[in-house]
Protein backbone atom coordinates (compact mmCIF):
# COMPACT_ATOMS: atom_id res chain seq x y z
CA UNK A 1 0.00 0.00 0.00
CA UNK A 2 3.03 2.43 -0.60
CA UNK A 3 2.52 3.89 3.23
CA UNK A 4 -0.74 5.11 2.39
CA UNK A 5 -3.59 4.71 5.05
CA UNK A 6 -6.04 1.77 4.15
CA UNK A 7 -9.12 2.60 2.74
CA UNK A 8 -10.39 -0.20 5.36
CA UNK A 9 -9.66 -0.76 8.53
CA UNK A 10 -11.31 -3.51 10.05
CA UNK A 11 -11.52 -5.48 13.49
CA UNK A 12 -11.15 -9.50 13.76
CA UNK A 13 -13.28 -12.06 16.17
CA UNK A 14 -12.83 -15.16 16.15
CA UNK A 15 -9.21 -14.22 14.93
CA UNK A 16 -7.77 -18.08 15.71
CA UNK A 17 -11.09 -20.07 14.30
CA UNK A 18 -11.61 -21.39 11.27
CA UNK A 19 -13.47 -18.39 9.56
CA UNK A 20 -11.04 -15.38 11.56
CA UNK A 21 -8.43 -16.27 9.83
CA UNK A 22 -9.49 -16.70 6.94
CA UNK A 23 -10.85 -13.20 7.04
CA UNK A 24 -7.40 -12.29 8.36
CA UNK A 25 -5.43 -13.82 5.65
CA UNK A 26 -7.86 -12.53 2.59
CA UNK A 27 -7.70 -8.70 3.93
CA UNK A 28 -3.37 -9.24 4.02
CA UNK A 29 -4.07 -10.45 0.30
CA UNK A 30 -6.26 -7.42 -0.38
CA UNK A 31 -4.75 -4.03 -1.50
CA UNK A 32 -6.34 -1.14 0.67
CA UNK A 33 -7.64 -3.57 3.83
CA UNK A 34 -6.10 -3.63 7.08
CA UNK A 35 -6.68 -5.43 10.57
CA UNK A 36 -6.77 -2.41 12.81
CA UNK A 37 -7.85 -4.77 15.91
CA UNK A 38 -7.82 -8.62 16.06
CA UNK A 39 -8.98 -10.62 19.36
CA UNK A 40 -9.60 -13.92 20.48
CA UNK A 41 -10.81 -15.65 23.86
CA UNK A 42 -8.05 -18.20 24.00
CA UNK A 43 -4.00 -17.22 23.67
CA UNK A 44 -3.76 -17.37 20.04
CA UNK A 45 -0.52 -16.72 17.83
CA UNK A 46 -0.17 -13.59 15.20
CA UNK A 47 -1.96 -14.28 12.02
CA UNK A 48 -0.78 -13.07 9.25
CA UNK A 49 1.78 -11.05 11.22
CA UNK A 50 -1.25 -9.42 13.23
CA UNK A 51 -1.26 -9.44 16.77
CA UNK A 52 -4.09 -11.55 18.58
CA UNK A 53 -5.60 -9.72 21.86
CA UNK A 54 -7.85 -10.83 24.76
CA UNK A 55 -11.27 -10.93 23.33
CA UNK A 56 -12.15 -9.22 26.72
CA UNK A 57 -10.50 -6.05 25.86
CA UNK A 58 -12.71 -5.50 22.37
CA UNK A 59 -14.33 -2.55 24.28
CA UNK A 60 -11.14 -0.58 24.75
CA UNK A 61 -9.62 -1.67 21.49
CA UNK A 62 -12.62 -0.60 19.21
CA UNK A 63 -12.50 2.89 21.11
CA UNK A 64 -8.92 3.34 20.97
CA UNK A 65 -7.89 2.15 16.89
CA UNK A 66 -11.91 3.24 15.62
CA UNK A 67 -12.15 0.43 12.83
CA UNK A 68 -14.16 1.29 9.99
CA UNK A 69 -16.12 -2.19 10.79
CA UNK A 70 -16.34 -5.40 12.59
CA UNK A 71 -16.39 -9.11 11.01
CA UNK A 72 -17.71 -11.44 13.46
CA UNK A 73 -17.70 -15.50 12.37
CA UNK A 74 -17.47 -17.02 16.20
CA UNK A 75 -20.55 -18.22 18.20
CA UNK A 76 -24.40 -16.93 19.18
CA UNK A 77 -23.54 -15.96 22.77
CA UNK A 78 -19.80 -14.52 21.54
CA UNK A 79 -21.74 -12.70 19.12
CA UNK A 80 -24.33 -10.87 20.77
CA UNK A 81 -21.46 -9.53 23.44
CA UNK A 82 -19.36 -8.28 19.81
CA UNK A 83 -22.86 -6.62 18.60
CA UNK A 84 -23.37 -4.51 22.03
CA UNK A 85 -19.79 -3.71 21.60
CA UNK A 86 -20.01 -1.93 18.35
CA UNK A 87 -23.01 -0.08 19.45
CA UNK A 88 -21.48 1.44 22.25
CA UNK A 89 -18.15 2.19 20.31
CA UNK A 90 -20.27 3.13 17.11
CA UNK A 91 -18.57 0.32 14.86
CA UNK A 92 -20.48 -1.68 12.05
CA UNK A 93 -20.44 -4.59 12.41
CA UNK A 94 -20.72 -8.33 9.82
CA UNK A 95 -21.30 -11.20 11.41
CA UNK A 96 -21.47 -15.10 9.60
CA UNK A 97 -22.38 -16.45 13.00
CA UNK A 98 -25.26 -18.79 12.54
CA UNK A 99 -27.43 -21.15 14.95
CA UNK A 100 -28.92 -17.92 17.24
CA UNK A 101 -31.76 -18.27 18.96
CA UNK A 102 -34.77 -15.47 18.76
CA UNK A 103 -33.98 -13.88 21.87
CA UNK A 104 -30.56 -13.67 20.73
CA UNK A 105 -31.22 -12.39 17.00
CA UNK A 106 -33.46 -9.66 19.29
CA UNK A 107 -30.63 -8.06 20.47
CA UNK A 108 -28.50 -8.23 17.52
CA UNK A 109 -31.13 -6.29 16.12
CA UNK A 110 -31.19 -3.38 18.94
CA UNK A 111 -27.54 -3.33 18.16
CA UNK A 112 -29.17 -2.35 14.76
CA UNK A 113 -30.59 0.89 16.29
CA UNK A 114 -27.25 2.38 17.14
CA UNK A 115 -24.95 1.21 14.37
CA UNK A 116 -25.32 -0.76 11.34
CA UNK A 117 -25.60 -4.16 11.57
CA UNK A 118 -24.83 -6.89 8.27
CA UNK A 119 -26.14 -10.20 8.98
CA UNK A 120 -26.11 -13.67 6.63
CA UNK A 121 -25.95 -16.79 7.07
CA UNK A 122 -23.82 -17.51 3.87
CA UNK A 123 -21.17 -14.46 2.33
CA UNK A 124 -20.53 -17.07 -1.03
CA UNK A 125 -21.80 -14.76 -4.06
CA UNK A 126 -23.01 -18.32 -5.39
CA UNK A 127 -25.25 -19.01 -2.72
CA UNK A 128 -27.24 -15.48 -2.64
CA UNK A 129 -27.34 -16.62 -6.67
CA UNK A 130 -28.51 -20.11 -5.04
CA UNK A 131 -31.38 -18.29 -3.09
CA UNK A 132 -32.70 -16.66 -5.96
CA UNK A 133 -32.78 -19.07 -8.28
CA UNK A 134 -34.96 -21.14 -5.30
CA UNK A 135 -37.08 -18.89 -5.39
CA UNK A 136 -38.21 -19.03 -9.02
CA UNK A 137 -38.05 -22.70 -9.23
CA UNK A 138 -40.30 -22.99 -6.21
CA UNK A 139 -42.79 -20.89 -7.61
CA UNK A 140 -42.79 -21.87 -11.69
CA UNK A 141 -42.97 -25.71 -9.49
CA UNK A 142 -46.12 -25.54 -7.46
CA UNK A 143 -47.20 -28.91 -6.49
CA UNK A 144 -43.74 -30.40 -6.38
CA UNK A 145 -41.64 -31.77 -3.76
CA UNK A 146 -38.92 -30.27 -1.97
CA UNK A 147 -36.15 -31.75 -0.48
CA UNK A 148 -32.98 -29.95 0.96
CA UNK A 149 -29.38 -31.46 1.98
CA UNK A 150 -26.65 -30.12 3.36
CA UNK A 151 -22.82 -31.45 3.68
CA UNK A 152 -20.44 -29.88 6.23
CA UNK A 153 -17.05 -30.30 8.04
CA UNK A 154 -17.33 -33.22 10.82
CA UNK A 155 -16.54 -29.88 13.54
CA UNK A 156 -19.99 -27.65 12.33
CA UNK A 157 -21.90 -27.71 15.70
CA UNK A 158 -25.49 -26.14 13.94
CA UNK A 159 -27.62 -28.90 12.22
CA UNK A 160 -29.00 -28.38 9.36
CA UNK A 161 -26.76 -25.00 8.81
CA UNK A 162 -27.94 -21.32 8.88
CA UNK A 163 -27.96 -21.33 4.91
CA UNK A 164 -30.11 -24.19 5.03
CA UNK A 165 -32.62 -22.22 6.69
CA UNK A 166 -32.29 -19.51 4.96
CA UNK A 167 -32.94 -21.45 2.01
CA UNK A 168 -36.08 -23.25 3.45
CA UNK A 169 -37.06 -20.16 4.42
CA UNK A 170 -37.24 -18.97 0.92
CA UNK A 171 -39.15 -22.05 -0.11
CA UNK A 172 -42.09 -21.11 2.72
CA UNK A 173 -42.05 -17.79 1.48
CA UNK A 174 -43.16 -18.90 -1.94
CA UNK A 175 -44.96 -22.14 -1.66
CA UNK A 176 -47.00 -21.23 1.64
CA UNK A 177 -48.45 -25.47 0.57
CA UNK A 178 -45.36 -26.75 2.52
CA UNK A 179 -45.30 -25.33 6.50
CA UNK A 180 -43.54 -28.74 8.28
CA UNK A 181 -39.75 -29.36 8.14
CA UNK A 182 -39.11 -32.98 8.81
CA UNK A 183 -35.27 -33.91 9.60
CA UNK A 184 -34.53 -37.28 8.13
CA UNK A 185 -36.88 -40.21 7.62
CA UNK A 186 -36.58 -43.35 9.82
CA UNK A 187 -39.08 -46.43 9.22
CA UNK A 188 -42.43 -46.20 8.09
CA UNK A 189 -42.35 -42.11 7.03
CA UNK A 190 -44.17 -41.88 3.40
CA UNK A 191 -44.41 -38.36 2.33
CA UNK A 192 -46.98 -35.94 3.76
CA UNK A 193 -48.53 -33.57 2.50
CA UNK A 194 -46.79 -30.26 3.21
CA UNK A 195 -43.15 -31.47 3.75
CA UNK A 196 -39.99 -29.98 3.69
CA UNK A 197 -37.42 -33.05 3.78
CA UNK A 198 -34.23 -31.61 5.62
CA UNK A 199 -31.03 -33.85 5.57
CA UNK A 200 -27.87 -32.67 7.48
CA UNK A 201 -24.41 -34.47 6.79
CA UNK A 202 -21.82 -33.86 8.85
CA UNK A 203 -18.14 -35.70 7.13
CA UNK A 204 -14.23 -34.81 6.91
CA UNK A 205 -13.33 -31.80 6.15
CA UNK A 206 -16.20 -30.65 3.61
CA UNK A 207 -16.87 -26.76 3.34
CA UNK A 208 -20.44 -26.50 2.28
CA UNK A 209 -22.46 -28.05 0.47
CA UNK A 210 -26.35 -27.42 -0.36
CA UNK A 211 -28.40 -29.26 -2.46
CA UNK A 212 -31.66 -28.34 -3.40
CA UNK A 213 -34.47 -31.01 -4.65
CA UNK A 214 -37.72 -30.50 -6.79
CA UNK A 215 -39.86 -33.71 -7.76
CA UNK A 216 -43.54 -33.81 -9.76
CA UNK A 217 -44.76 -34.43 -12.46
CA UNK A 218 -42.37 -37.45 -13.45
CA UNK A 219 -39.28 -35.08 -13.61
CA UNK A 220 -36.96 -33.70 -11.10
CA UNK A 221 -34.38 -30.45 -10.91
CA UNK A 222 -31.36 -29.59 -8.92
CA UNK A 223 -30.01 -26.62 -8.00
CA UNK A 224 -26.70 -27.18 -6.34
CA UNK A 225 -23.56 -24.99 -4.65
CA UNK A 226 -20.36 -26.21 -2.99
CA UNK A 227 -17.73 -24.17 -1.51
CA UNK A 228 -13.58 -25.03 -2.13
CA UNK A 229 -12.64 -23.40 0.38
CA UNK A 230 -13.32 -21.00 2.63
CA UNK A 231 -11.95 -18.00 1.63
CA UNK A 232 -14.82 -17.34 -0.66
CA UNK A 233 -16.76 -16.39 2.73
CA UNK A 234 -14.45 -14.42 3.61
CA UNK A 235 -13.66 -12.30 0.90
CA UNK A 236 -17.82 -12.16 0.57
CA UNK A 237 -17.28 -11.05 4.36
CA UNK A 238 -14.73 -8.27 3.52
CA UNK A 239 -17.05 -7.03 0.51
CA UNK A 240 -19.82 -6.57 3.64
CA UNK A 241 -17.40 -4.87 5.70
CA UNK A 242 -16.57 -2.31 2.71
CA UNK A 243 -19.84 -1.73 1.61
CA UNK A 244 -21.43 -1.45 5.78
CA UNK A 245 -18.65 0.87 6.76
CA UNK A 246 -20.07 4.60 7.27
CA UNK A 247 -23.71 3.51 6.66
CA UNK A 248 -26.73 4.50 8.61
CA UNK A 249 -27.77 2.67 11.64
CA UNK A 250 -29.53 -0.35 10.57
CA UNK A 251 -30.16 -4.08 9.32
CA UNK A 252 -29.27 -5.02 6.30
CA UNK A 253 -28.48 -8.36 4.39
CA UNK A 254 -25.71 -9.60 1.77
CA UNK A 255 -28.57 -9.47 -0.62
CA UNK A 256 -27.84 -5.71 0.04
CA UNK A 257 -24.30 -5.55 -0.98
CA UNK A 258 -24.80 -7.53 -4.51
CA UNK A 259 -28.01 -5.35 -5.19
CA UNK A 260 -25.54 -2.29 -4.72
CA UNK A 261 -22.92 -3.72 -6.91
CA UNK A 262 -25.54 -4.73 -9.68
CA UNK A 263 -27.01 -1.09 -9.47
CA UNK A 264 -23.52 0.01 -10.26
Amino acid sequence: MSGADPALRIAVTGAGGRMGREVIEAAAAREGVAVAVAVNRTPTDPVAGVDVRDADRLDELLAAEAPDALVDFTGPESAVAYAEACADAGVPMVTGTTGFADAQIDSLRAASESVSVLKASNFARGVAALRRAVREAAAALPGYDVELTETHHNAKRDAPSGTAKSILDDVEDVREDLDERVHGREGDAPREAGEIGVHARRAGDVTGEHEVLFAGNRESIELTHRAGDRGVFAEGALDAADWLAGRDPGWYGFGDVLDADTDA
